[in-house]
């Protein structure tokens, strides 16, 4: 069986859905009988071709080594992320994404493929770990990781999205066709803004529907609904497959798109190793919060923590982790703490994790005086290693969003040790059972009385049992329990698809 990951958001960040496409990939390589390829593409640059593939899909045998690493140092670089051009080379780029679109849409009209080429993994081990399966891997996976083979997509998955959305603005949306011959399977992390060839199985990684159901909380919100819903459905009515991140979102699918249900099922997100009980020393938590800070952030991401402001050698803090944007409920969360520090606990901590992402300015500078006054502390580029230590030790840590797929932060929090409140979601409810009490998102006041209940002294058995609840938990989505579910499907996929069925 031979399986095309798309690995585009393993280029970015450190949770989320790059953890998810490094997990699948290292676990489907590990799988006997399966050969992994990934296709390196990029969010917005134009990639040089590799290495020539011959009729079977195959890297061509008889290159020179001279050439093949010519060719394949020049995709390195092409895909370095912000990377600075020689001028020249910036206006050369800059033409290709003029000419690009066009093209891909003639080729789409007439039926032409798009070409993959060739990447050879173990040449460039040190670009391929660092670049794409650091952030989530062990140091003991790197071998298994990179010694692979992957393809090489020139065109940036944005111009395919723009191809889309703007043919489909002139009534029929086109996407290019990648010549995917010799492939069984290639699984796409989002709904993906091409075709695949007659005899490769599309699996569409359905992570939620956030752009179609609440629309109002996503950047560039018309174009990216516009974005999201052609290629959605361009994907359903080229018979593809979705693999929904929780039964929720599932739901949520079908409620756009109900003619997928018999190509629908639910296999839930896998959490990283990384993320384990361990006897961790509590004083660590000031040294990580001081190493991370959001150094753009107003006043440096917050003040130090001050020596005088542990109890018996730990910080009490409430932890968040997530990217501060208006979906997440960063506000209400705010507002609950505060109540909490006026009412009974003046040495309470705010501690948030993740990037800025958009609109983040309202939330920001709700939390200026704080961060300039102590007490608010805003991370960002956390190593797993460290926010287990902040997972521990957190007196809880809250999962407020309006809206998720899944809620990786909440399972994480329970692998570690961590106590949990979430707001009171279905997909909260369905991910996190009762290892976790609930809140109402849109009721500070009725967050506040739960976390509450959680930091009373007289509460140390009810966070003991949400810490035994949370252990059995997340131990249903170690890779150990989701990798069968997938090695399952994938096999009578496969099988239907060489039946004919």
């Amino acid at each position: 069986m031979k399986i095309l990951i798309e690995m585009r958001p393993a280029f970015d960040g450190h949770a989320g859905i790059p953890q998810e496409t490094r997990l699948l990939f290292k676990g489907l390589a590990s799988t006997p009988g399966v050969q992994v390829l990934g296709l390196l593409q990029s969010s917005n640059l134009v990639a040089e071709p590799g290495l020539p593939l011959d009729a079977q899909g195959l890297i061509c045998q008889g290159i020179e080594k001279g050439q093949e690493a010519d060719r394949l140092s020049q995709v390195v670089v092409s895909l370095q992320q912000g990377a600075a051009s020689h001028r020249l080379e910036h206006l050369r780029k800059k033409l290709l994404r003029w000419t690009g679109p066009p093209a891909a849409a003639l080729g789409a009209v007439f039926g032409r493929h798009t070409p993959l080429t060739g990447f050879l993994g173990a040449s460039y081990k040190d670009w391929l770990w660092r670049g794409l399966f650091a952030k989530t891997l062990a140091p003991s996976d790197a071998d298994l990781v990179t010694r692979q083979e992957f393809r090489v997509l020139r065109w940036p998955w944005s111009m395919a999205n723009a191809v889309g959305v703007g043919t489909g603005a002139l009534g029929r949306a086109l996407y290019p066709r990648l010549d995917t011959r010799g492939i069984d399977v290639m699984i796409a992390e989002t709904p993906y803004p091409g075709r695949v060839r007659q005899g490769t199985r599309l699996v569409v990684r359905y992570h939620d529907a956030i752009p179609l159901l609440m629309p109002h909380t996503i950047k560039d919100r018309g174009y990216h609904r516009t974005m999201h819903y052609l290629t959605l459905r361009r994907n359903a009515a080229d018979g593809a497959w979705f693999v929904c991140v929780s039964e929720s979102t599932r739901q949520d699918l079908l409620t756009v798109l109900p003619q997928v249900a018999e190509r629908s099922l639910t296999i839930p997100n896998m959490i990283a190793d990384e993320y384990f009980l361990e006897d961790s020393p509590a004083a660590r938590v000031a040294e990580v919060i001081w190493s991370r800070k959001q150094r753009q952030a107003p006043h440096g991401g917050g003040l130090d923590v001050r020596s005088d402001e542990s109890v018996d050698g730990k910080l009490p803090y409430l932890l968040m982790v997530s990217t501060v944007e208006p979906r997440k409920n960063h506000q209400a969360l705010i507002e609950a703490w505060e109540l909490l520090r006026s009412g009974g606990y003046p040495g309470l901590n705010l501690v948030c994790v993740g990037g800025l992402g958009w609109d983040h300015q309202g939330i920001l500078q709700r939390l200026t005086p704080w961060l300039g006054r102590g007490g608010v502390h805003l991370l960002q580029d956390v190593p797993s290693a460290d926010l287990r230590l902040l997972y521990r030790h957190a007196a809880v840590t809250v999962c407020p969003s309006f809206g998720e797929g899944f809620d990786f932060s909440g399972v994480e929090a329970m692998a570690s040790g961590g106590v949990v409140a979430a707001s009171d979601l279905r997909v909260h409810r369905e991910v996190f059972g009762d290892a976790s009490e609930y809140f109402d998102p849109y009721a500070p006041v009725q967050m506040a009385a739960v976390l509450a209940g959680l930091l009373a002294p007289q509460a140390a058995t009810r966070r003991e049992h949400l810490r035994a609840n949370g252990a059995r938990v997340s131990a249903l989505y170690r890779p150990a329990c989701v990798l069968p579910q997938w090695q399952s499907f994938l096999q009578r996929l496969v099988s239907s698809a060489h039946s004919g069925t």
